[in-house]
């Protein structure tokens, strides 16, 4: 039987208040941001007569976008076409628009149209498997070289064993980590750990919510001396930099005891820019063993390239001799062995590119997290959004513990940047103290929570 929010539920977040986060989305920033910047990142292969009919479709979907069209079903032949049209069928038969659907739902489903543009899913496709994002999640990875080596330097002087204070470093450096310039940090160890637990204790003073001591005192009661250790899911947000404070804290839960095993859960096809897949979690371990050019930065051992896979290596890199400069980082070594052992195993699921709340999981997946995991962290904006339903609660009097821990299959830890009009379980005095200091406070990334629920399974 699945549960459901303990809470009564409010009605869902649309984009069709102008002036809002969600209404800019969807009428502007999708179009002109995010679809134009595919285009020219893709112009190459936009001027080849393999990508017209790709190059036209994503014209005509800028279009109904511009026009706030009404949605109609996704029509291609991809393997999650049934679970797509369930999701979209009161939507559809309501002739509701871009603007006037949920937007959790209209969001999601401007990804999954990208797709069906480039037919990624068919195999007789000249585009079949083409990531129209990757250029963009490779920039990314490339230009965190220098905050990955930073951060990870900082994390190989924390206690080897298990402790308070390098668990809720390596916590709220998955939180935080994608804010902070680790690069401009001095290349000594003047001031070591000290230093960046200072950073990071800064920052958190932007939290709407804290349960980081909560969280860590059942993490390390669990991991202690005669314990199995924690089994830990980490649903993965993006790539790139953020991705790296993720595999960090993956890192520090294994070799401190606190863990037994990491899964990351990630998503089965390119979505939302930059959110990660298996291949770019792959890709990122590889990369950053390779940084001394001995081996090809993107190129993931033992992958046999197919027409378009995302580590597709004639993809040129766009900046070797930076690449050059830096030393492969010992990590790396170290997170292979992890994946060759399983102690880190990487999980794939349609359900995580789909705009359904959390409390619509499938059986399958709800089934392994309650049976294998015991605390999920999960990562970011667009999965928090999930994890709420996309729905209008109280900021402060519906409580996360209420909204979430009442129907989520095991303890679950929400690290969420602001960047979305939509929370719950804040407190009253901060989130008043974020309105004054800053207008943008709920979509500008710049306030947080940590959030811990504990499951009523």
């Amino acid at each position: 039987m699945k549960l459901h929010p303990s809470a009564t539920m409010p009605p869902p977040l649309t984009s069709s208040t102008p002036n809002t986060w969600a209404y800019d989305t969807m009428y502007r920033r999708v179009d002109r941001d995010i679809l134009r910047r595919l285009e020219d990142e893709n112009s190459e292969e936009f001027s080849t007569p393999e990508f017209q009919e790709a190059k036209l479709k994503i014209a005509d979907l800028r279009n109904e976008l511009r026009n706030s069209a009404p949605i109609r079903h996704i029509n291609d032949t991809g393997p999650d076409l049934s679970s797509w049209h369930l999701a979209m069928s009161d939507i559809v038969s309501n002739q509701q628009t871009y603007l006037t659907a949920p937007w959790l739902a209209a969001e999601f489903y401007v990804y999954r149209r990208v797709l069906e543009c480039f037919d990624y899913f068919n195999p007789s496709s000249k585009t079949f498997k083409f990531d129209p994002f990757l250029k963009q999640k490779r920039s990314g990875l490339q230009t965190s070289v220098a905050s990955s080596e930073a951060l990870l330097k900082k994390f190989s002087k924390l206690p080897p064993k298990s402790s308070s204070a390098g668990l809720n470093l390596a916590i709220l450096s998955a939180l935080w980590g994608n804010k902070m310039d680790l690069s401009i940090w001095p290349a000594d160890d003047v001031g070591g750990v000290d230093v960046f637990s200072d950073i990071l204790e800064e920052a958190s003073g932007n939290l709407l919510w804290d349960d980081t001591d909560r969280l860590i005192s059942d993490m390390l009661a669990r991991g202690s001396p005669g314990e199995n250790g924690n089994r830990v899911h980490i649903v993965v947000d993006n790539a790139g930099f953020e991705l790296v404070t993720d595999l960090a804290l993956a890192d520090f839960l294994i070799s401190s005891g606190v863990a037994s095993c990491v899964t990351f859960q990630l998503k089965k096809h390119p979505t939302f820019v930059s959110d990660a897949m298996e291949s770019d979690l792959l890709e990122t371990v590889e990369y950053f063993g390779g940084l001394d050019g001995a081996s090809n930065p993107f190129c993931v051992a033992g992958e046999q390239p197919t027409q378009f896979p995302n580590t597709l290596s004639t993809i040129p890199h766009s900046n070797s001799s930076a690449r050059f400069a830096h030393r492969p980082l010992p990590a790396s070594e170290r997170w292979k062995s992890y994946l060759a052992n399983n102690q880190w195993i990487c999980s794939e699921d349609f359900y995580w590119v789909q705009p359904h709340p959390m409390w619509d999981m499938p059986t399958h997946l709800s089934s392994t997290l309650s049976s294998t995991c015991d605390v999920c962290f999960v990562k970011g904006d667009a999965n928090y959004r999930r994890l709420i339903g996309d729905l209008k609660w109280d900021y402060v009097t519906d409580s996360f513990q209420d909204v979430v821990g009442s129907y989520f299959p095991c303890d679950v830890v929400a690290l969420r940047t602001l960047k979305a009009e939509v929370g719950c379980g804040m407190v009253l005095d901060s989130v008043e103290a974020a309105k004054e200091k800053d207008p943008s406070w709920q979509v500008d990334g710049k306030w947080g929570v940590v959030h811990y629920g504990k499951t009523a399974k």
